[in-house]
């Protein structure tokens, strides 16, 4: 669907590929002597200093170009990103088409993070586009580690593309089957439960999907990916995947809908995961569960009021349909817990309130063992990917009580509604010690270079190095 981010990395040897300098204002004069009287007077009539992101082409004598020189602005010697893939993909966008090859060292770690940022750099959604404009390409870094560099890159591409895919073509069936894809590149196997089986075992999930179960394609489903690995540490991956969200019988109003696409971003984030933990061989034993449904409205649908018991057997009152992310959730995380996993993660576009608290690109993370968020947080930071740990605070855990069921899916008030969704979940977790929860947004709402305006994967690099961290 996307533009294939390989094709814009280009094997060693490669003829015809420009230098390409990175210059930081640390290094500029001594750069800037290394250079030709006919360099030096070109880069001072072009007034050239080594901005963030500002490019230059400098031409030979007949006038063509000759190499590129691109900014990179002060050095933070503090900084915990070896290099910031989104400088990278600045640089790829502002680049005319053509071939360059990096004239600077860089470290390993460096050389991966730019050539993961340049290959984001290349991502367009063309889905429903007849043509798309060629692009830089970049010979391969000498040093990056290239296999992870690519398979993040696809990994995240295919997470935007299930993000940017409208409802139309990306119902509970067809993320289905994208999910039986994921596990079968991986050599995984699939598994989905509906119907009868998912109504008797899943009773949350069902409830919210029954609205749209007359659609073909449209039922609810439990999606279960199993990547065994006997006598390796077991991760659980949970992702949120309500694909489209009118709000059901609380119908939300028409602009609410607009980017509920994105519903099931927490789905397309958990799968991206996976295919990059089994692209990349890592030694854990991999399980990946799915909510799959789209709350519509219909006779059918589950409405305010309405008392479910769920599948760990604690009751639900229904204080609003349009907080049934974490519905779909609870039921997933109960049946996740059954089998004790080392690490239980959950993705899930759940709150507008964490975007209130944080923002569109930082994620806040929720676990019952703060040093966990934490070792999260410094992954994160170390990949350009950051999240944020925030409390579960126990002193608002009474705000979902309920009169009539052991628990109500929403506050009697509008505060903190992020911490309240995260509180909620956590009744449903065995083991919170060994639980992540992330609110994430998946979508950037303005335009920049490697995120364009439309879907994000957020903290999937920070989970994967989390994971690589701990179990190797």
């Amino acid at each position: 669907m996307a533009v294939d981010p390989r094709s814009s990395l280009l094997p060693p040897g490669t003829v015809g590929a420009l230098p390409l300098w990175l210059v930081s204002e640390g290094d500029h004069a001594t750069w800037l002597a290394q250079r030709s009287a006919t360099e030096a007077a070109w880069l001072g009539s072009h007034e050239f200093k080594p901005e963030r992101g500002r490019v230059l082409l400098l031409p030979d004598a007949s006038g063509r170009p000759l190499a590129a020189v691109a900014g990179r602005g002060a050095l933070r010697p503090d900084a915990r990103v070896a290099f910031d893939p989104w400088l990278a993909a600045l640089i790829a966008d502002r680049l005319p088409p053509g071939s360059y090859t990096l004239a600077t060292p860089l470290a390993p770690d460096a050389a991966t993070q730019f050539a993961l940022g340049w290959q984001l750099g290349q991502y367009r959604f063309a889905r429903y586009r007849s043509a798309s404009s060629p692009r830089a390409r970049l010979i391969e870094p000498a040093g990056a580690d290239l296999p992870y560099a690519r398979a993040c890159a696809e990994a995240l591409a295919l997470a935007r593309d299930l993000i940017n895919t409208p409802a139309n073509d990306l119902g509970p069936a067809e993320l289905a089957a994208a999910a039986a894809s994921v596990a079968a590149e991986g050599g995984g196997d699939c598994r989905i439960i509906e119907g009868d089986e998912l109504r008797a075992g899943f009773p949350l999930i069902e409830a919210v999907g029954r609205g749209a179960a007359a659609a073909a394609g449209r039922a609810p489903r439990l999606i279960e990916l199993t990547f065994a690995r006997t006598g390796a540490p077991r991760i659980t991956l949970v992702g949120k995947g309500v694909c489209f969200d009118t709000g059901g019988l609380d119908v939300k109003p028409s602009a609410g809908m607009l980017l509920m696409k994105k519903d099931m971003g927490g789905a397309a984030c958990a799968l991206a995961l996976a295919r990059l933990l089994r692209h990349m061989e890592a030694p854990v034993e991999l399980r990946v569960l799915v909510p799959a449904v789209e709350n519509s409205i219909d006779a059918a649908s589950f409405r305010p009021g309405d008392v479910f018991r769920s599948r760990k057997g604690l009751t639900v009152e229904i204080g609003n349909t349009d907080a049934e992310g974490r519905l779909v959730l609870a039921d997933a995380l109960a049946y996740a817990s059954e089998s004790s996993p080392d690490l239980l993660v959950d993705f899930a576009t759940l709150t507008g309130a964490a975007r209130v608290a944080l923002g569109a690109d930082l994620p806040p993370a929720f676990s019952g063992d703060e040093s966990l968020a934490a070792q999260l947080q410094a992954c994160g930071a170390a990949s350009a990917d950051p999240v944020w740990p925030m409390p579960l605070w126990d002193g608002y855990d009474d705000e979902l009580s309920s009169r009539v069921a052991d628990l109500g899916n929403v506050s009697t008030n509008g505060f903190a509604g992020a911490i309240l969704g995260a509180l909620f979940l956590r009744r449903f977790v065995a083991d919170p010690a060994k639980w992540l929860h992330l609110d994430v947004y998946a979508w950037n709402a303005r335009e920049r270079p490697g995120r364009p305006v439309g879907a994000e994967a957020h903290a999937v690099r920070a989970v994967y190095a989390l994971i690589r961290q701990r179990y190797g």
